[in-house]
């Protein structure tokens, strides 16, 4: 995809945002295009890395379409001193060997970071702390603020807002489906599924895109399919064989290419169906 970091800077408003009883940063990028048209807004929402180059990427790619795109860093604070590109290498060495649904029970995450080595429990502890429901309520409500402070900008037509988020950032961005109900399109890249008993309350669209060979995220995919289906809410999704987690990130050694292509357009002219693009 390349980074074209002069196209972004150009564009981008860096913000302080009131979340959940904390200010959290945010960079806002604007299309390039001219006159008084209000247009749709689309929240980006970071891995566990935090919204890195990849991200600012996306934030850009997504920009040339024609949105206003947000791209809150959800780490602001203590957890961004903690979880560092560095640091987070170090901690995925001992997930590796993990097993996969390790990911999905903060409990058991938190027992897993007691038994590691002390350098490595401060990352994996905070694995677990961002996996724990409460702090994802949390991170929910700061995405909630994110979404009116894009609602309330001039150049934002406050009906047309969407999200999408990357592995970390996709369980997030299901969940902002389940708690903001004028939000009209939510897009899951490997992440897991919002808790099953607020599926009802989402009114967006939902589009979910998978990995074969990521099964710690995808084996509980068609359990959120068949309680989408019951609850009579629309969502589309992919797995893609041969496809491992971080597929759509062409700086990791996971990008699948073909698989990312085709998310990719997927995505756009799934924005552009909900949105009105």
């Amino acid at each position: 995809m390349g980074i074209r970091p002069t196209a972004v800077q150009a564009l981008r408003r860096n913000t302080s945002i009131l979340g959940d009883g904390r200010s959290i940063d945010c960079a806002v990028v604007f299309p390039e295009e001219d006159g008084a048209e209000r247009h749709p807004a689309v929240i980006v929402i970071h891995e566990i890395v935090g919204p890195n180059e990849h991200i600012q990427d996306v934030c850009r790619r997504i920009s040339e379409l024609g949105y206003v795109v947000a791209a809150p860093d959800l780490f602001t604070g203590p957890l961004r001193r903690i979880l560092t590109p560095t640091n987070i290498g170090l901690a995925m060495r001992s997930l590796s060997d993990a097993p996969p649904e390790l990911r999905r029970d903060p409990a058991k995450m938190a027992e897993f970071a007691a038994s590691q080595p002390s350098e490595r429990r401060p990352f994996l502890e905070a694995f677990a702390r961002v996996s724990a429901p409460n702090v994802q309520e949390g991170f929910t409500r700061d995405l909630l603020a994110v979404g009116q402070h894009l609602r309330a900008l001039p150049e934002v037509d406050p009906s047309r807002l969407a999200s999408v988020g990357f592995c970390f950032g996709g369980s997030m961005s299901a969940r902002l489906a389940t708690a903001d109900p004028l939000l009209r399109a939510a897009v899951i890249f490997y992440g897991h599924a919002p808790p099953l008993e607020a599926v009802p309350s989402i009114r967006a669209r939902v589009l979910g895109f998978y990995g074969s060979e990521d099964p710690g995220v995808t084996q509980s995919v068609p359990a959120f399919a068949a309680a989408m289906a019951s609850a009579g809410k629309r969502f589309e999704y992919q797995v893609y064989p041969s496809a491992k987690h971080g597929f759509f990130n062409d700086t990791r050694p996971n990008y699948h290419r073909m698989s990312a292509n085709d998310a990719w357009d997927r995505m756009v002219r799934f924005f552009g169906e909900t949105l009105n693009r």
